[in-house]
């Protein structure tokens, strides 16, 4: 007699992109359980321009394209979305490859900015060769949206509702860009600051949205570097929940950018350009 054939295990559920289970050991007062748990996942995405290496980051594996649209603009390595385009995206052992075409005049620009970014994650300005490159004054932005003050306190409430890697792992920052009511349109998240701006910056490209339309809120500090992505975008207000440097508010206030910082359930503090930001209600 033939042994009852068991039953094919259940599938597994796929997890979420950018985090995977690992095995966790808590201890909490004189408790202690063991059982597997969320972690954010980083792995190195290298940028490769016309079959040249440009750049290694360190990111959370998704939104591939968003990436790296919204860093090439960013950066000042292509000036429209239309110069830029995704040829493929490659998964190997020792990372993600994304491989992009630009305009040869934008890649001979390259070769005055060689630099390898590697090891952190979303190290922007490191590596940099030149202080040129490091610290680029982008064109002043356009007038854009006004928004009051509760269009902002939505917006961070609706920027913390939609952090849904950063609920499972506690691991990541978020951007996200809402309309003059504060309503969440795209958002974005990363274990990298600037990557998760980056990515924020290209979903808006991809979609076709007008960054003056909206302004960005981000779950970090407002440093340089967060401030010339933003202005590079053309976004006309950066809205952080952490306090801003000295440099990114030098900056703000040459490029027309409205620049907030401590953005929190009880107030802001306006930096630089505050006459977009009004007390009143939302419209």
């Amino acid at each position: 007699m033939k042994p009852a054939a068991h039953p094919p295990a259940p599938p597994q559920p796929a997890q979420p992109a950018g985090s995977v289970l690992r095995p966790v050991e808590r201890h909490r007062a004189d408790a202690r359980r063991r059982f597997d748990d969320h972690i954010a996942e980083e792995v190195p995405v290298a940028f490769v321009y016309n079959d040249r290496p440009f750049a290694v980051m360190m990111a959370t594996p998704d939104d591939f394209e968003d990436f790296a649209l919204g860093f090439a603009l960013s950066e000042g390595l292509v000036e429209a979305i239309d110069e830029a385009a995704v040829e493929r995206v490659e998964h190997l052992l020792e990372g993600v490859e994304i491989r992009l075409r630009i305009p040869e005049r934008r890649q001979e620009a390259l070769e005055h900015r060689r630099r390898s970014l590697s090891g952190r994650s979303g190290c922007g300005l490191c590596g940099s060769e030149l202080l040129e490159a490091a610290l680029r004054q982008p064109a002043p932005v356009g007038e854009g949206v006004h928004a009051t003050a509760d269009a902002l306190q939505r917006a961070l409430r609706e920027l913390h509702a939609g952090q849904r890697l950063n609920a499972r792992t506690g691991a990541t920052h978020a951007a996200g860009f809402a309309d003059a009511q504060g309503r969440m349109l795209a958002l974005r998240e990363d274990v990298g600051r600037h990557n998760a701006l980056d990515k924020l910056i290209g979903a808006l490209l991809r979609a076709g949205l007008d960054p003056q339309s909206g302004f960005a809120v981000v779950t970090s500090r407002a440093s340089y570097e967060m401030a010339m992505k933003a202005a590079s975008a053309g976004l006309p207000m950066l809205a952080a929940v952490s306090a801003p440097t000295a440099l990114a508010i030098s900056l703000a206030e040459r490029c027309n950018l409205t620049l907030i910082g401590f953005a929190r359930d009880d107030g802001y503090a306006l930096y630089a350009h505050p006459r977009r930001v009004s007390a009143g209600p939302s419209a």
